[in-house]
């Protein structure tokens, strides 16, 4: 089961496992990106992100399946935030179970990285003294 959305709500890293709960998977990795209150020494204020929807999801499916398949996921779910959060905030979750612990880690790594190269999310920085737009995933 393959589970992908892209909120302008908060996050709820509960819900991502829910989606990967299986009695069929011996290991489940969940990954939580959070806003932090500095980039390069810069104090961040508050972050807003922007996607193109439709490639947005159609990106992050494309990245589950894989995931999926490679390392036989028996679950996959990407969420991923759009709008302003604040910090502390949950950016980004990504749950993967697999039947053996090894392969959660590694689908979960290879969901997030890939996720940071090809999915269409922008991020607009503020900082205490300014702001600008950076790819949310260089």
């Amino acid at each position: 089961m393959i589970d992908i959305q892209l909120l302008d709500t908060p996050l709820r890293a509960q819900d991502c496992l829910d989606q990967v709960t299986s009695d069929e998977a011996g290991g489940t990795t969940l990954f939580v990106g959070t806003v932090r209150n500095n980039t390069k020494g810069r104090a961040v204020v508050r972050l807003e992100f922007e996607a193109y929807r439709p490639m947005a999801i159609s990106e992050m499916r494309k990245i589950a399946e894989h995931a999926a398949e490679k390392w036989s996921a028996k679950h996959v779910s990407i969420h991923h935030r759009i709008g302003t959060l604040e910090i502390g905030d949950i950016a980004v979750l990504i749950a993967v179970s697999t039947p053996h612990r090894a392969a959660s880690f590694e689908a979960c790594q290879f969901a997030i990285d890939t996720l940071k190269e090809t999915v269409p999310i922008w991020k607009k920085e503020i900082f205490e003294d300014g702001e600008v737009w950076v790819a949310a995933h260089p």
